[in-house]
């Protein structure tokens, strides 16, 4: 099967379907909030970087140049390196939803790659990662941005189902149910 029959394919099934519309929800959320961050508030340009909302959440502008929560930080190499492996995980994850057979994981590989565009798109266009959501009154210490959200819910997803659906789905067909 052509590359091309095999996408036709995959776009008449549903849960494919879904994965790539909660994707491009994702995708779109994040997008819009960082340009909101950038233009519309202007948080780069506001003394400090930061507008206090509550004991517990704050927006805090910072450039991520690395992976989530700003591990592997480098230069233009580093840079290059983490938008291609972007680009190869996010191919993976479009040909493994076209294979996927339940929604729970339909939607966690959905929100996996929503996340990995968005901050592909930082990347590529501001060499950087944009994040702003500060729950640091709550003792978490990092400061991420939706798309590292959809990442994380997505992960969380794929691993109750792994460890949860799919493990009661085996015991259902033991049972001979």
């Amino acid at each position: 099967m052509t590359p091309v029959h095999a996408a036709k394919a995959a776009l008449r099934r549903p849960l494919f379907r879904l994965g790539m519309i909660i994707a491009g929800v994702a995708l779109i959320l994040d997008q819009l909030t960082k340009l909101w961050v950038l233009h519309g508030i202007r948080l780069p340009y506001r003394f400090q970087r930061k507008i206090e909302i509550s004991g517990i959440f704050d927006l805090t502008y910072t450039e991520n140049r690395g992976v989530s929560f700003g591990l592997f930080a480098g230069g233009m190499s580093s840079r290059v390196l983490l938008s291609l492996l972007s680009i190869i995980v996010s191919g993976f994850i479009i040909r493994w939803l076209m294979t996927i057979q339940r929604p729970v994981t339909a939607a966690g590989a959905g929100l996996i790659l929503g996340g990995a565009i968005g901050n592909l798109i930082d990347r590529v266009f501001y060499g950087y990662v944009v994040d702003f959501l500060d729950f640091s009154g709550l003792g978490f210490p990092y400061i991420f941005n939706v798309a590292d959200a959809a990442i994380n819910v997505g992960v969380a997803l794929l691993l109750f189902d792994a460890l949860w659906l799919e493990r009661k789905g085996k015991a259902k067909d033991q049972a001979g149910l």
